[in-house]
């Protein structure tokens, strides 16, 4: 065989997969797809979850079958997506914990957050509040770092655990602000929650999402909400930059990852689909009661956007000297 006939077979064989590709992609999903939510039933994760499995499930005509894999700081879940199928049936609804905050926290977690995993998109971003025990004697973010201040080590925080959202949070608002807090950590962060609003710890950040209704409660009194702008049904809360915090950034959000290896064909419908899920009104709607805001990046976008957010935990977690469990 003359080398010119070689590479005119080899041409046309190549052209054959591509096509063959495409039109798995075009049909694609033709069976039940699982996403994994690293996370047990009931947080914020899983309440993102279920809302965009529904949507996909009705979109698509195949069951979205939503699974908690919880544990090890979101881990054991992430890593069991890590090292599926990369064929579009098995993805998950990832988060800050799983792509920026364990990976630096854990000398093994099992997986690699950028090389195992195609980036689909970033669906949303839960804002964080600052909220105090109803008797904590200051009564904005500026007499709180003040009181910090001129009494260093005598204000506690609750956190739902070392290496938490809740911890994480702190500890960049503690070097923003240059003062020193004592760190309470408890098993999760609606345990976190009740401690402040008893007064076990004075002060936490955590999800606007799930500290509101504390806060509407009188339960919990918040200071400042990290959002460029103030949430529409709660004018009167300044955001942390009005409140004297300008820069900060540790907002909780929600992303959807599959394994690395999932054809781009596959992986561009997903987010097209994810995409215009997100404009639709009763979304709009429920993510506007989480106080959350929808997102929707492209690929490219979420792939960068997971680089930046490993790398500030990375600093975060080196400088404070933070151990996983």
């Amino acid at each position: 065989m003359t080398t010119k006939r070689f590479i005119g077979n080899l041409v046309l064989a190549l052209c054959g997969v591509i096509v063959a590709h495409a039109a798995w992609a075009q049909e694609y999903p033709v069976k039940p797809i699982r996403l994994i939510v690293p996370n047990p039933p009931g947080g914020g994760n899983d309440v993102i979850a279920r809302m965009f499995a529904q949507k996909l499930s009705e979109a698509w005509g195949q069951q979205v079958v939503v699974e908690n894999r919880g544990g090890a700081g979101t881990t054991i879940g992430t890593a069991f997506v890590a090292h599926a199928a990369p064929d579009g049936y098995t993805l998950m609804v990832s988060l800050v914990s799983s792509h920026a905050v364990s990976p630096n926290l854990y000398r093994d977690p099992g997986y690699d957050p950028i090389k195992d995993f195609t980036p689909i998109t970033v669906l949303v971003v839960s804002p964080m509040l600052l909220g105090v025990t109803p008797s904590f004697p200051a009564k904005s973010m500026r007499e709180l770092i003040a009181l910090a201040r001129k009494k260093p080590g005598t204000i506690t925080y609750a956190s739902g655990g070392s290496g938490s959202p809740m911890h994480m949070s702190v500890e960049i608002f503690k070097s923003m602000a240059g003062i020193d807090l004592v760190h309470i950590p408890y098993k999760g962060g609606g345990p976190a929650q009740l401690g402040i609003a008893i007064g076990e710890a004075y002060m936490g950040i955590s999800t606007t999402g799930s500290m509101l209704s504390m806060v509407q409660a009188r339960r919990i009194r918040a200071l400042a909400v990290g959002r460029a702008a103030r949430l529409t049904d709660h004018p009167d809360l300044p955001t942390f930059a009005e409140a004297g915090m300008p820069g900060y950034d540790t907002n909780t959000w929600y992303s959807v990852h599959a394994p690395a290896g999932t054809p781009d064909a596959i992986a561009d419908k997903l987010n097209k689909e994810l995409v215009h899920i997100l404009g639709l009104a009763d979304i709009k709607e429920r993510l506007r009661q989480l106080s959350s805001d929808g997102v929707g990046y492209t690929r490219e976008q979420t792939g960068v956007f997971v680089k930046h957010e490993l790398a500030k935990y990375a600093k975060v977690i080196k400088d404070a000297g933070i151990k996983g469990e």
